[in-house]
């Protein structure tokens, strides 16, 4: 029986994006063929962040150079000058009131549609400075974005018919910070406020490994968060959340892009440490 593998990539802002390519960097670094099986895993699952990493893997760069693009000192990336505690204030109302999670996230999305941000043009060219390529591959790419409208977890894929840096966008648009994409007519915003993982997206897959920039007890106000999807998982699950370290080099805020270079020497150190736990999931 042939076992169908997925690599994971979860929300986390820049320094999510930063820490997961030091996470894959760290583990080429002691067990090349580990990062090369992650990389070549079956189906890849980007969830904000994360379809950040999973559209960047994707390309024909070489995990050294997408390493070097994180520790930079000069990128594209916007400051939106709005930090986790604004956004959280964001949220208090719509999560306080009674309802489903589909209608607490189209509370979200209102929040989202009303704030004022710059325009979609602006963070559009961002997302394109982020990937090295702009089309879908020939392989599994699944991207999570949700519909502020319905509150409606949607995949986007090669075969819905959305342009891969608008998926990647309407992914990263964080509500309050970044503008909702608008694609045909509708729009959506960051797949990760429902869920920073979005194991769902893997269901069909037999073995996954999660790589998550939070910490394992990091709560999440639906749930009991990352972990418990990563546990619950119906196959074969193996998470890498944040350490100490980790957490402590994305600082107060990571949006700001100044914890980018932080973060990817934290992941790459990371990463070197867990290799070897990773190489004994994967060959078993």
């Amino acid at each position: 029986m042939t076992t169908k593998r997925a690599l994971v990539l979860a929300g986390g802002g820049v320094a999510g994006i930063a820490w997961e390519t030091g996470i894959l960097r760290g583990i080429a670094d002691v067990s090349p063929a580990t990062a090369h099986a992650l990389r070549e895993s079956d189906v890849l699952v980007g969830t904000s962040a994360g379809s950040t990493v999973a559209a960047q893997l994707i390309s024909g760069l070489h995990l050294d150079a997408l390493f070097e693009r994180q520790t930079e000192a000069s990128s594209a990336e916007l400051n939106p000058n709005v930090g986790v505690e604004e956004i959280a204030e964001l949220f208090l109302t719509a999560m306080t009131q009674p309802g489903s999670k589909a209608e607490k996230l189209q509370r979200i999305g209102g929040v989202a549609l009303s704030t004022q941000t710059v325009s979609e043009g602006v963070r559009r060219q961002v997302i394109e400075h982020r990937l090295p390529e702009h089309d879908w591959p020939q392989r599994i790419l699944r991207i999570s974005a949700i519909d502020t409208a319905t509150g409606e977890l949607v995949t986007l894929d090669r075969d819905s018919g959305v342009n891969l840096v608008d998926a990647v966008a309407a992914s990263c648009a964080v509500p309050g910070v970044w503008p909702p994409v608008t694609i045909d007519g509708r729009r959506y915003m960051d797949g990760g406020v429902g869920s920073t993982v979005n194991l769902e997206l893997a269901a069909d897959c037999d073995v996954v490994v999660a790589l998550v920039p939070q910490g394992r007890n990091s709560p999440s106000p639906f749930g009991t968060g990352a972990i418990e999807e990563v546990d619950n998982f119906a196959g074969s699950a193996f998470g890498v959340f944040a350490d100490d370290g980790s957490l402590e080099a994305f600082g107060r805020n990571p949006l700001d892009p100044a914890c980018r270079a932080p973060s990817a020497l934290a992941g790459r150190d990371q990463g070197r440490r867990v290799a070897s736990e990773v190489a004994e999931f994967l060959g078993r």
